[in-house]
């Protein structure tokens, strides 16, 4: 036993050359893992941007919710259960993203954001009032209406974006158009 112990012998040299062994296969493993994870992602990359273009209404603010989206995937990547939900899951990463930077800037200055302002090119009278009347809305009827007629997603999936049942969204799809017709109709009469 001696003699074993003195030739670098023994459990615990076995122990440490299967974990040298094991480690280049962990690595090559997590390799595979982050190219599939980032694969799937970049799929999603258009629809993401999409989604926080119509949230946040600017190139430079959308690209930002789409990495800091990508970061937190990256992070939760553990946190998805069911692979078959990826697509639901990195969207809604991407929504609260875009609502934590909405809540953020509401907290600036206004002052700061004239300064950002650029010139804009001009847009018709009714889709200001759309715009302004989407940003009036209550948030869970904004995102129900903004999901399934800007994205052009159904109510299922609306649902497993939300993370609510199929009904629910029905629901507030059906009653955030009534309050949009309601305040456009306002808007019109008003105008005239």
């Amino acid at each position: 036993m001696a003699d074993h112990a003195a030739e670098g012998g023994g459990p615990y040299r076995e122990t440490a050359d299967a974990e040298a062994q094991a480690g280049p296969a962990k690595k090559a493993a997590a390799a595979v893992e982050e190219e599939a994870f980032f694969e799937r992602l970049y799929k999603e990359h258009r629809r993401m941007y999409a989604i926080a273009y119509s949230y946040l209404r600017s190139e430079a603010d959308a690209l930002e919710a789409v990495q800091e989206a990508t970061c937190r995937a990256w992070m939760k990547r553990s946190k998805l259960r069911d692979e078959q939900a990826f697509t639901a899951w990195v969207l809604r990463i991407t929504i609260n993203c875009c609502m934590d930077e909405l809540r953020r800037k509401k907290r600036e200055y206004p002052a700061e954001r004239l300064e950002e302002a650029g010139p804009e090119e001009m847009k018709s009278s009714e889709r200001i009032d759309l715009e302004r009347a989407l940003a009036r809305m209550k948030p869970k009827y904004r995102h129900a209406v903004t999901l399934k007629y800007y994205h052009d997603l159904t109510a299922p999936e609306i649902a497993k974006v939300l993370s609510k049942p199929e009904g629910t969204v029905k629901t507030w799809l059906r009653e955030g158009l009534r309050e949009l017709r309601g305040m456009l109709s306002y808007e019109g009469r008003r105008q005239k």
